[in-house]
């Protein structure tokens, strides 16, 4: 199982150029998409999903034409949207029920049959009959996985899928996606860099429509052993700072600012050698494509 997508352009009215040429490789497992809000990635899964079209390019899932054999592509989706709205006084068990009638799972026994596994995968089984306004933020989020099972999907996309969650909730959210498989395609679209570290064996950047990287977290991360420095800064430091060196990041550190650097070398001994991680991957690439061309 593989999809492919090649070329893939959309615009919107006004001139916003949502996705421009995007080609990616997308195996089986669990693939994150990142990118800062804005950048596309919302659109590319709505694309996929068949939601929208797209203006040029194609993506093919198994042989199958995303774009334009949309009936077969549905049947074989699991799509978690970022805006995921459940009718809030209904229990999880009738609404669970009425997705696997519109996804033609029949007869009654065999519905039953799914509604209870999946709500027991998605640890829901003791509040299926508790009417999903209740539900906690990440217990919206595991019905939506459940409903995302429904019918043996082959494809899953979930857009943004932790944004507001508590850490706890984060962590049980991970682990049901890390069980889902590695039979199907996973499709993980997130600007949250450690969703992706903790999830993913491949990944790609997408930055205002173009994708900007792409590989394996930990072979991306080892190319940059060696090149990322920091220190602290003064906050009447960081604007010298960032014309002298190429900063890729500041944040706060147990209430100080630090600031890494990408370098070949130590930019001067007020640095320290630092181990790089995925955040350093990703805005070194954002940063570097957002650079004016010389």
């Amino acid at each position: 199982m593989e999809l492919l997508i090649n070329d893939l352009s959309k615009s919107y009215p006004g001139g916003v150029h949502a996705l421009k040429k995007v080609s990616l490789t997308i195996p089986a497992g669990m693939f994150g998409l990142l990118g800062p809000n804005g950048a596309g990635k919302s659109t590319l899964m709505r694309t996929l999903a068949t939601l929208q079209e797209a203006d040029s390019g194609s993506a093919t899932l198994d042989g199958i034409d995303v774009l334009r054999q949309k009936d077969q592509v549905r049947r074989l989706l699991g799509y978690l949207p970022q805006e995921f709205g459940l009718y809030p006084k209904v229990t999880a068990s009738e609404l669970l029920g009425h997705f696997a009638v519109l996804k033609g799972v029949a007869p009654a026994k065999r519905r039953r049959e799914l509604v209870d596994a999946l709500l027991r995968k998605t640890n829901l089984y003791d509040v299926r009959d508790e009417r999903l306004g209740t539900f906690s933020g990440g217990m919206k989020q595991r019905f939506g996985i459940a409903q995302a099972l429904i019918g043996d999907p082959k494809l899953i996309i979930v857009d943004e899928p932790t944004a507001g969650l508590d850490p706890e909730e984060r962590v049980r959210f991970h682990n049901l996606l890390s069980e889902i498989g590695e039979q199907i395609v996973v499709i993980l679209s997130t600007h949250i860099v450690g969703d992706v570290s903790d999830l993913c064996r491949r990944m790609a950047v997408i930055d205002h429509g173009e994708v900007v990287l792409t590989g394996e977290p930990l072979a991306l991360i080892a190319e940059l052993r060696g090149r990322i420095w920091r220190r602290f800064a003064a906050k009447e430091e960081l604007a010298e700072l960032k014309t002298r060196h190429a900063v890729i990041s500041t944040r706060r550190l147990a209430g100080k600012t630090v600031i890494h650097v990408d370098s070949d070398a130590r930019p001067d001994e007020s640095f320290e050698p630092v181990e790089p991680d995925l955040e350093d991957v990703y805005f070194r690439a954002i940063k570097h494509h957002s650079a004016p061309s010389a």
